[in-house]
């Protein structure tokens, strides 16, 4: 038996990554999961992959999660294929380093709608769905978990957009918890450091094409050097955390972000 054993769990940004880590830890631990990305092909390959080992506990969703309906049509294929939602992870992100002056509408707007506007949506349709099937034996209705970032405890020059969304989803996690604890609704959410995934070598060749550092591998070097672990994270050191998360180990926690950063920030 493991910590989430046929618990029903939707991951957005669950294509590569961070996502798809937490999927896989979460069927590693008795959970039926629904991988969803706004890569299809990505998600359906990353499901077809895992059901070879899990069968029918794997199903994958396209969504958009700026699209109110995208995320209402995945939630439904989610229950519709698993009978009920008990876990959302609202990871989807996306990140476009600019310099500070050079931040414009379009890089705000698209950073902001993804991972904070994204949020919102995927928390209120996952609360609705949760609330409209009620409470199990032991109160609970329903998790959501969201994925902030050491970005959201210190802003820094060339991505201040995505600071400012990681920031709000630390907001929209406390606001979300006051609100839906009343429904047996836990909101929590987890704060990564630097992690060695496909959006770090992205964000790497976007940070040189900037001038903000000079050599492939330069802005993780320097970025991390803080680090009191002595390393940077691969997404299985996050997945103990989000795991935990899921489980009904987490059943007093509301309100909160878990920092995974390996000492980088100590508050």
């Amino acid at each position: 038996m493991g910590r989430v054993t046929d618990r029903v769990c939707l991951v957005t940004g669950a294509a590569r990554g961070i996502g798809r880590a937490i999927g896989e830890a979460l069927l590693a631990e008795g959970a039926k999961v629904c991988f969803a990305d706004i890569d299809e092909i990505g998600a359906a390959a990353v499901a077809d992959k895992n059901r070879a080992r899990y069968g029918d506990k794997v199903t994958s969703a396209a969504v958009d999660v700026t699209n109110r309906a995208q995320v209402r049509a995945m939630i439904e294929h989610t229950v519709q294929t698993f009978g009920r939602l008990d876990v959302k992870f609202n990871n989807a992100g996306v990140n476009k380093p600019m310099n500070f002056m050079d931040v414009d509408e379009a890089n705000w707007n698209f950073i902001m709608g993804v991972n904070g506007l994204g949020c919102m949506i995927g928390m209120q349709e996952a609360a609705r769905q949760m609330i409209a099937q009620g409470r199990t034996q032991d109160g609970m209705a329903g998790k959501i978990i969201n994925t902030a970032s050491i970005a959201s405890r210190q802003g820094y020059d060339n991505v201040a957009p995505y600071c400012a969304s990681k920031f709000a989803v630390v907001s929209l996690t406390q606001s979300g918890a006051r609100d839906l604890a009343k429904h047996g609704i836990t909101v929590t959410g987890f704060a990564p450091g630097v992690v060695q995934t496909e959006m770090w070598e992205q964000v790497d060749q976007d940070l040189m094409e900037i001038g903000a550092s000079e050599r492939p591998g330069q802005a993780m070097q320097e970025f991390s050097a803080s680090i009191l672990k002595g390393r940077v994270a691969s997404p299985p050191d996050i997945t103990g955390t989000t795991t935990f998360l899921a489980s009904k180990d987490s059943d007093y926690m509301t309100g909160q972000i878990v920092m995974i950063d390996g000492g980088m920030e100590l508050v």
